[in-house]
């Protein structure tokens, strides 16, 4: 940075409003990412409770469909899951998040997942399939929450990268170089005194 440049005051001004504008930038960085800490401990936190949420239900379902398949002959539980009339969509919209766009999912569902007659199959197979159709809802918010997470933390390391930069490299280069010019403008300064004495000197002598 000192290579280069103009030892002048107007250099000196210019620097120092681009100094001015460094220190502004490095604050609202930072405080973006203090922001984005606090938002990915609170998802983390989220996260903990859905994930031990899913595998409980998971858990759940699996124990409700083995009770099912001991209570049903095999051909009754491939008969009765061969024609599903429940339609599932997945709706995704952005919200912001200290200027990150995240996700949040939200299902569209049509019809019923309990989609057979009742004469050959069990109450245990409705109720795994009940079970099956509360962890899928717990599966959406965790997905979300975790692609949220993601996006925040590559933002969190880009901030973090750039507060760095400002800190330890522009600002300080910034101050370096203006203490330059100003020790070169006091050089001038004293150059110019100095003549104008020896010319006064010549004048008086």
């Amino acid at each position: 940075m000192l290579q280069n440049v103009n030892a002048t005051r107007m250099e000196m001004l210019q620097l120092r409003r681009r100094v001015a504008l460094a220190v502004r930038g490095h604050r609202l960085l930072s405080e973006k990412r203090d922001e984005i800490s606090r938002q990915l401990v609170i998802i983390s936190r989220t996260l903990r409770d859905l994930r031990r949420q899913v595998e409980k239900e998971l858990l759940e379902t699996m124990r409700r469909f083995m009770m099912a398949r001991s209570t049903m002959e095999p051909e009754h539980i491939r008969a009765a899951m061969e024609v599903p009339t429940k339609k599932f969509n997945l709706a995704i919209r952005f919200a912001g998040i200290m200027s990150v766009k995240v996700p949040e999912l939200t299902k569209q569902i049509e019809g019923d997942i309990v989609c057979y007659g009742f004469e050959s199959t069990s109450g245990e197979l409705d109720v795994a399939l009940r079970a099956l159709e509360r962890a899928f809802d717990t599966l959406i918010e965790l997905a979300g929450k975790e692609k949220q997470a993601q996006l925040l933390a590559t933002e969190l390391q880009s901030t973090r990268r750039r507060v760095n930069v400002l800190e330890h490299v522009v600002i300080p280069e910034l101050q370096e170089t203006i203490k330059y010019i100003y020790s070169k403008l006091g050089e001038a300064e004293r150059d110019n005194i100095s003549r104008l004495m020896i010319i006064a000197d010549m004048i008086r002598g």
